[in-house]
């Protein structure tokens, strides 16, 4: 995002700057932060600027990438779907990406109104490539790494930020306490903040296994179900592993 030479400098715009890239400089006007600017356009969109002295930066890579992380209602060219992760997890009875005997993850990195670098998301990338995590391969965060090593694919990346990009993959149920252990350690490693969100499927008895998990662990959740209530046919076909007892 850009300012004009329209700006009389009454400051009105700084309080609306989720990440505090809005500053008074100089001849008292206001100027953009370019290196803390994660176009999210609240400034531009959600803020009424008395002169309209905003306006969009040249949408460029990498500001057009930024751009794509921060606006959850903006298409991404390679998936067609909008927003900063896949379809939600949640839908699992249509999509069947989390099955029995498996726990899916969503790493939602310095949200709310924090911002990251694609930097510290790299490190904890890197962490979770060797616990031999399977990567959800539609999210547009997954594609910018090597999911052999974890690193960026475009080195130029590494002191970009970028607004709640979330990490999606999943694992055996068997390797969540090293998961969660390994998170633990490697968010200290990185400048941000990370919210955690975990998806199992239920038992037929109701319970939900991960839950006994997190108890032994020591780790507080709120659960947060969307029950599918029977209004039409589940669309994905999920077997239970004969090795599961469900």
């Amino acid at each position: 995002m850009e300012i004009t030479d329209r700006c009389v400098g009454c400051a009105s715009c700084i309080p609306w700057c989720p990440v505090g890239a809005i500053k008074m400089i100089g001849d008292k006007k206001a100027t953009v932060d370019q290196e803390k600017c994660i176009e999210c356009w609240v400034c531009y969109k959600i803020f009424q600027c008395p002169v309209s002295a905003f306006k969009p930066a040249e949408m460029v890579f990498p500001r057009d990438l930024m751009w794509n992380f921060a606006v959850p209602t903006k298409d991404w060219a390679t998936t067609r779907m909008a927003g900063r992760g896949t379809e939600e997890v949640k839908t699992n009875e249509v999509t069947g990406r989390v099955k029995p005997g498996e726990v899916g993850l969503a790493l939602d990195f310095g949200r709310p109104a924090i911002s990251t670098s694609f930097k510290d998301v790299e490190k904890v990338f890197m962490a979770l490539v060797k616990l031999g995590v399977e990567f959800e391969k539609e999210n547009p965060l997954n594609m910018l790494f090597d999911w052999t090593t974890g690193r960026l694919k475009d080195d130029r990346l590494r002191e970009v930020r970028a607004y709640q990009p979330i990490i999606e993959c999943k694992f055996p149920i068997e390797k969540t306490e090293v998961v969660l252990n390994t998170l633990r350690e490697v968010v200290k490693e990185i400048d941000t903040v990370v919210s955690v969100g975990l998806a199992s499927t239920v038992r037929v008895d109701g319970t939900i296994p991960i839950f006994n998990i997190l108890d032994r662990l020591g780790i507080p959740y709120k659960p947060n179900m969307k029950i599918n209530m029977g209004l039409g046919r589940p669309l994905a076909s999920i077997r239970v592993p004969d090795k599961v007892r469900w």
